[in-house]
C-alpha cells in the first residue's frame, strides 16, 4: 500500500553526475525539483578514476559551465592537479584535465545542491514508475512512498542489475558496493523498454606509502593558472603530482598465464565493453607486440592514502591482481586497499529517445548518462544538465532546448545516441564532431552562454560580464585591422626571433598575427591597447584572426547542414507510403522516427538516395494532403 509523500514538477531518480546536473538546472530554471538516491554520502561519487576532462570531454565540460552546470565550478574548487593537454597541436584538440579530490568533490556537490533553491534531496530506493494513460506521472519507493510529478528523469548509472566480477566471484552490486537496483529495471521492461547488458570495469586501488616513487616518473601539474568554469577566478596553488610507470614483460606473462581466471574471457560476463577503456587483460591480447603499457598512478586526494592505478582495470582474481601489481616498477611492495573489478549493468538503448532525452513511448520519462549507454563522467553531465533542462521545460510549460551537432559537443553525443545507438558503451572523441574547429574549449563561452541565459541557468551579472566580453574581442579585432605596422628595425626584430619572413613593406596587424610564428603578445608590444584586456580575451582575438578562413569554411559547411535541419518531417509521415525507400531505411526511420531530414541523414542504414526520396516526398506536400483527408 502507498502513501503520497509529496507533489514536484521534476523528480530524477540518482545522484550521479547525470543526476546532479539534472537536478540542479530543473530547480534553476524555477521547477520544484526532487531528488532521490541510494546514498546521500554518494553523491557525484566517481567510481572510476577520480578525474574530470580530457579530449573531448574537457570540452563537455566547459560547456556544462557555459550552460550554467555544475561540474566545472566544483572540479575548480576541489582538485589537486590541472593540466592542459594537447598544447603543442592547435585550439581545436587542446583539453583540460584535473585530477579531483574525490571525497571533496563530493561534499561540495552536496554542499551546493543542498542551498539551492526549489530542491530537496532525499535518500530512498525507486522500484517503480507511476504511469498512467502512458504518460510517466511519479516514482514509488521500496518505502511505499508514492512522489508524484510532471517530469521524471532516471539517472541511474550503472546501477541497473548490477553485478559486479572478481574473478569466478560474482554478487549483486552496484559500484562500489553499493545496492544494485533491480526492481526499476524490471518495471522498465514491462514498460516496453529495450534493454542492453553493457560492462565496465575499474582498477585496484594502492596505499601511497607502499609505492617507490623513485622509480617512476613525476608527472607534474601545470604552473599557469587553469580553470573549468569562466566564474573562477582564484586557483589552487599547492598542486600534487600524478607518477607514470609501465607493465613488462613479467607483467604481461602473469596475465597471459591467468586469463582463464579473467571474467572477460571465462564467459561470466556477457555484456558488451568499452573500446576505448579496456582492460590490461583485454590490451595484452589486443596489442601483444607491445613490450609495455603505461601505467599511471593518481592520488585521490589530499587527505586519503588510496592511489588510482589508472591504465590497469581489470577483472582477475585479487590474488592475480596482487601479483601483477607486484611485477610493475615502483610497485613491488604495494598493498591493495581495494581490488579491480567489472561491473555489468543494463542500459536503455538510446533511440527509444526524443533528442530532448524524453521517452517517445512515455511522455513525461526522461533518461540521461549511462543508463543511456555512455561512459564517462562528462558525457553523463552534459546529459543529465540537458535532460533537466528539457524535464523542467515540459513541467513548466516552456520551451525545450536541443544542441545541434555545430554548437556543442554534447550537441553531438545527444545526436549519436538518439539517432544511431550505440552498441559499446560509448565514449567521445574529437574525431566524432565534424565541426570541431568551431567547438573548441576556448570558445564554449561564446557558442553557448547565450542560450544559458535564456533558459534561467546564468544569473545577469554573469551574462553582463559575457557581453562585455564578446564586445572586447570585437574591438580589439577591429583595432588589429586598422593598426598599419611598418617594416622598422623593432618590428623585424621580432619577427626575426619568432623565426618569420621580415617585412617589406608596411603590414596591418591582423596579417601579421596570421603568421603562423606570430603570436598575439608580439603585437601586444608593437601595438599595445588602450584597454587593460585579460588573457581570455586576447586568446580568442589571437584564434580568431589566425584561424578566421578555417572558421568561415566550417561556418559555410554548418550553412549547408543547417538546410538540411530546417526541413522538418511531419509527425504524421507514413514511410510505409513512400515507394523507392529501401527496406532496412524504412525500419529504422520507423524506430529513430527523426525531426528533421538533417538527422534522418545519419541514421545507420539510411543512405543518400532514401535521403533524396525523402525529401521529394516532402516537398511534394503529399503527407499535407494526406493529413487533409
Amino acid at each position: 500500500m502507498t502513501y503520497d509523500a509529496g507533489h514536484y514538477d521534476v523528480i530524477v531518480i540518482g545522484a550521479g553526475h547525470a543526476g546532479v546536473e539534472a537536478a540542479y538546472a530543473a530547480a534553476r530554471r524555477g521547477a520544484k525539483t526532487l531528488i532521490l538516491t541510494l546514498n546521500l554520502d554518494m553523491i557525484a561519487f566517481m567510481p572510476c578514476n577520480p578525474s574530470i576532462g580530457g579530449p573531448a570531454k574537457g570540452i563537455v565540460v566547459r560547456e556544462v559551465d557555459a550552460l550554467g552546470g555544475l561540474m566545472g565550478k566544483v572540479i575548480d574548487r576541489t582538485y589537486i592537479q590541472m593540466r592542459m593537454l594537447n598544447t603543442g597541436k592547435g585550439p581545436a584538440v587542446r583539453a583540460l584535465r584535473a585530477q579531483a579530490d574525490k571525497p571533496l568533490y563530493i561534499q561540495e556537490m552536496k554542499r551546493i545542491l543542498e542551498k539551492q533553491e526549489n530542491l530537496t534531496l532525499r535518500q530512498g530506493m525507486v522500484e517503480k514508475l507511476i504511469v498512467e494513460d502512458g504518460v510517466c506521472k511519479g516514482v514509488v519507493t521500496e518505502t511505499k512512498a508514492a512522489y508524484y510529478a510532471k517530469s521524471v528523469v532516471i539517472t541511474t548509472g550503472t546501477f541497473m542489475r548490477g553485478r559486479v566480477i572478481i574473478g569466478d566471484l560474482s554478487y549483486e552490486s552496484g559500484p562500489n558496493n553499493q545496492r544494485a537496483s533491480v526492481k526499476l529495471s524490471e518495471d522498465l521492461e514491462q514498460l516496453g523498454f529495450e534493454l542492453v547488458r553493457f560492462k565496465t570495469g575499474t582498477p585496484p586501488r594502492v596505499i601511497s606509502h607502499t609505492i617507490d616513487y623513485s622509480k617512476t616518473e613525476i608527472q607534474p601539474g601545470d604552473e599557469d593558472p587553469r580553470h573549468f568554469s569562466y566564474e573562477t577566478k582564484e586557483s589552487i596553488p599547492d598542486q600534487i603530482p600524478c607518477w607514470l610507470t609501465y607493465t613488462n614483460e613479467f607483467t604481461h606473462k602473469i596475465i597471459d598465464e591467468n586469463l582463464g581466471l579473467s571474467a572477460m574471457y571465462s564467459g561470466m560476463i556477457k555484456g558488451t565493453g568499452p573500446r576505448y577503456c579496456p582492460s590490461i587483460e583485454d590490451k595484452v591480447v589486443r596489442f601483444h607486440d607491445k613490450p609495455r603499457h603505461q601505467i599511471f598512478l593518481e592520488p585521490e586526494g589530499r587527505n586519503t592514502e588510496e592511489v588510482y592505478v589508472q591504465g590497469l582495470s581489470t577483472s582477475l582474481p585479487e590474488y592475480v591482481q596482487r601479483e601483477m601489481l607486484r611485477s610493475i616498477p615502483g610497485l613491488e611492495e604495494s598493498e591493495i586497499m581495494r581490488a579491480g573489478y567489472a561491473i555489468e549493468y543494463d542500459s536503455v538503448v538510446p533511440t527509444q529517445l526524443w533528442p530532448t532525452l524524453e521517452v517517445k513511448k512515455v511522455p513525461g520519462l526522461f533518461t540521461a548518462g549511462q543508463i543511456n549507454g555512455t561512459s564517462g563522467y562528462e558525457e553523463a553531465a552534459g546529459q543529465g544538465l540537458m535532460a533537466g533542462i528539457n524535464a523542467a521545460s515540459r513541467a513548466l510549460g516552456k520551451e525545450s532546448v536541443i544542441l545541434d551537432r555545430s554548437q556543442a559537443y554534447i550537441g553531438v553525443l545527444i545526436d549519436d545516441l538518439v539517432t544511431k545507438g550505440t552498441n559499446e558503451p560509448y565514449r567521445l572523441l574529437t574525431s566524432r564532431a565534424e565541426h570541431r574547429l568551431l567547438l573548441r574549449h576556448d570558445n564554449a563561452d561564446l557558442r553557448l552562454t547565450e542560450i544559458g541565459y535564456q533558459s534561467g541557468m546564468i544569473a545577469e551579472e554573469r551574462y553582463q560580464q559575457f557581453l562585455e566580453k564578446k564586445q572586447l574581442i570585437k574591438e580589439e579585432k577591429e583595432r588589429l585591422k586598422n593598426v598599419m605596422l611598418k617594416p622598422t628595425d623593432e618590428v623585424q626584430q621580432i619577427i626575426d626571433e619568432a623565426g618569420g619572413t621580415r617585412l617589406k613593406e608596411a603590414i596591418k596587424a591582423a596579417d601579421l598575427l596570421k603568421r603562423p610564428e606570430i603570436k598575439y603578445e608580439m603585437i601586444e608590444q608593437l601595438s599595445p591597447s588602450e584597454k587593460d584586456l585579460d588573457w581570455e580575451v586576447k586568446e580568442q582575438v589571437e584564434i580568431q584572426i589566425k584561424y578566421q578562413g578555417y572558421i568561415d569554411k566550417s561556418n559555410q559547411q554548418v550553412e549547408r547542414m543547417m538546410k538540411m535541419e530546417s526541413k522538418l518531417i511531419p509527425e504524421n509521415i507514413d514511410y510505409d507510403d513512400i515507394s523507392g525507400i529501401a527496406t532496412e531505411a524504412k525500419e529504422k526511420l520507423k524506430q529513430v522516427r527523426p525531426l528533421s531530414v538533417g538527422q534522418a541523414s545519419r541514421i545507420s542504414g539510411v543512405n543518400p538516395a532514401d535521403v533524396s526520396i525523402l525529401l521529394v516526398y516532402i516537398e511534394q506536400g503529399r503527407i499535407k494532403k494526406i493529413s487533409n483527408q
